[in-house]
């Protein structure tokens, strides 16, 4: 019997070394001719999964797999696709199963968070159900370092790297300034639920009154008295305050920081980072600078941690070693073996331990006071950001590569995925 082909996903937010991953299921595969055939790689994730928009790597050679990770985004495409419950969308799960049968996909590596660790789990499940011979084993990635039972998510360490150089080069500025009022500079980072990358700015502080002197996490409820207390002595004692703001934090009652209540109501009234500035002006009329680093977190490619490159190529290939191995209805996960020296490996946790479950930020990491991490964080999050991992520089600026591959021709009617139905993902947690 000949070999199976493999089918690669990319799914959900992007990171800066996502197709690190990408190249190590590509390389890793080429190793196994016996068992794996052609790997195919779907636009833009799930979707084009659903619509039989598939590509073929085996024309990518070795300088465009090197191009390729050396690029942020997804050379493939992504989306954010939550996939229904096959009771209340068989028809998707027919879909699914038909390409896979059409292109004859015996493997399938979903590379994403905990979400898109759900959908491996509902296709995995349904292959099963229907008896389609496929391995489904997830690869993970996030920015937000929130995937359970892993010491840390490829993709954190870079994102982190970004922004606490960020921080520290700001605060820099900051410090330069000379003002007859006191000056703050509130930052917002991502994290709806867990702090992670917010936390992770707090590599930055080298010394005492080092920025960023104030972190507000969304595990920790916003104390306004508490907070407003630090930062004015901050400010009265170096005359600036660097206050990094997770996108999640929430008053005591669980609400979002940038909603109020009107007769009843929640109304939005900006990003936290907007909300803790106004705060601030109101109450002390300092001098505040606010920014939001949204995209740009998740995708400095320029400044990649070599850890966290190296970290993504190997669960990328682990995956694959993992699937030739028999194995199926796992993703892989990094593991710490030592801290210092600082040593890891990959191994394998079942997706049902997985699958659309949170990890938040640990009270250890978290200081007693809640505006800041404590320096057992720091010990561990410092290897994540080691070493530099640099794409190629032309005329003074990154040179990314842009992949030119040509659809497969599809083999099935055309088919349009239809929205997924309301609340088909439990809640996080």
């Amino acid at each position: 019997m000949s070999a199976r082909n493999a089918l690669y996903l990319q799914s959900g937010g992007m990171t800066a070394v996502i197709n690190a991953s990408a190249c190590g299921v590509i390389e890793t595969a080429r190793r196994y001719p016996a068992s794996i055939g052609r790997v195919l790689a779907a636009r833009h994730g799930t979707l084009g999964l659903l619509r039989e928009e598939l590509f073929d790597t085996d024309g990518l050679g070795r300088g465009e797999l090197i191009g390729m990770r050396q690029t942020p985004g997804g050379v493939f495409g992504s989306c954010r696709f939550d996939l229904d419950e096959p009771d209340a969308n068989p028809e998707q799960y027919r879909r699914l199963l038909a390409v896979f049968e059409a292109h004859d996909i015996g493997f399938l590596f979903l590379n994403g968070g905990n979400g898109s660790m759900q959908t491996a789990l509902q296709i995995a499940r349904a292959a099963k159900a229907h008896g389609r011979p496929l391995q489904v084993i997830g690869i993970p990635k996030t920015v937000d370092n929130d995937i359970v039972e892993a010491d840390c998510c490829p993709g954190y360490g870079s994102a982190i790297k970004y922004l606490a150089s960020s921080v520290r080069e700001a605060s820099i500025d900051m410090a330069s300034m000379s003002s007859r009022r006191g000056r703050v500079f509130v930052i917002e980072v991502m994290g709806r639920n867990a702090g992670w990358l917010a936390a992770g700015c707090g590599l930055a502080a080298d010394g005492p009154d080092a920025a960023p002197q104030l972190i507000l996490l969304p595990e920790v409820a916003f104390d306004g008295e508490a907070f407003g207390s630090k930062l004015n002595q901050c400010v009265e004692r170096i005359g600036w305050c660097t206050v990094v703001v997770a996108e999640g934090v929430r008053h005591a009652d669980g609400t979002p920081l940038a909603q109020v209540s009107r007769e009843g109501h929640y109304v939005q009234l900006g990003g936290a980072g907007a909300v803790v500035a106004r705060l601030v002006q109101e109450r002390f009329g300092f001098k505040v600078h606010c920014a939001v680093t949204d995209y740009l977190q998740r995708s400095a490619r320029h400044l990649a941690s070599a850890t966290d490159d190296a970290q993504a190529y190997a669960v990328g290939a682990a995956a694959v070693e993992a699937a030739v191995a028999g194995a199926d209805g796992v993703t892989m996960a990094v593991e710490r073996v030592s801290s210092s020296p600082y040593c890891w490996r990959v191994g394998a946790v079942p997706l049902v331990r997985v699958a659309n479950l949170e990890r938040r930020l640990p009270e250890a990491f978290i200081r007693a006071d809640g505006l800041h991490v404590t320096g057992e964080f720091v010990d561990w999050a410092r290897p994540l950001v080691a070493g530099e991992a640099l794409p190629a520089f032309i005329d003074g600026l990154p040179r990314y590569w842009s992949p030119r591959l040509p659809l497969l021709p599809a083999k099935l009617p055309a088919h349009e995925p239809r929205p997924p139905a309301a609340a088909t993902r439990k809640p996080v947690g």
